[in-house]
């Protein structure tokens, strides 16, 4: 299941954040429709169909995000604010059981994402077949990557949250 979870997360991250939540019913629904085409499939079909995932069902995927996302504004459903409520959940237990673990992936995950940056830009994508797994690796690594920033340092909507709170406050002076 951490393998379909994973997934999930690097390519939809909206529908991913409303797994666990009261929307676990509607986002399961989504990722199999994606994943499967079918509404209802089966925890091992997911599992499967994560395991061995096309690109077809990643793009499938990344357009049902678009559409959960579409879905979830017209139903007023803040999906930023579950976001924002999850990484706050995940700092505070950091802060009390002072685990590493985040620390360590945050650097493992940077340390890949440039390392295979670097390599591409050193030398170019293989020849021999690999350029896909190249650019699927640096795509997961990129998305990885912008969830540790936000993890660390906010999220863009909250810096523009307190953008407009400050441009605000100066227009009022």
């Amino acid at each position: 299941m951490d393998k379909l979870l994973d997934l999930v997360r690097t390519v939809a991250p909206s529908i991913a954040s409303a797994v666990g939540g009261p929307l676990a019913g509607m986002a399961t629904k989504a990722i199999s429709e994606a994943l499967l085409g079918k509404p209802e499939g089966s925890e091992t079909e997911l599992l499967a169909a994560a395991a061995m995932a096309t690109p077809d069902q990643l793009l499938a995927l990344k357009k049902a995000e678009q559409e959960f996302s579409v879905q979830m504004r017209k139903l007023d459903i803040d999906l930023e604010r579950i976001a924002n409520d999850d990484r706050n959940s995940a700092r505070n237990r950091e802060i009390k059981t002072k685990d590493l673990t985040p620390k360590l992936l945050a650097g493992f995950i940077s340390a890949g994402y440039f390392g295979v940056l670097f390599y591409m830009l050193m030398y170019g994508l293989p020849q021999n077949g690999g350029s896909e797994a190249m650019l699927v690796m640096l795509g997961t690594l990129g998305t990885a990557w912008g969830g540790v920033v936000a993890y660390y340092f906010g999220s863009s909507a909250g810096s523009k949250a307190k953008d407009e709170i400050i441009k605000g406050g100066q227009n009022g002076r």
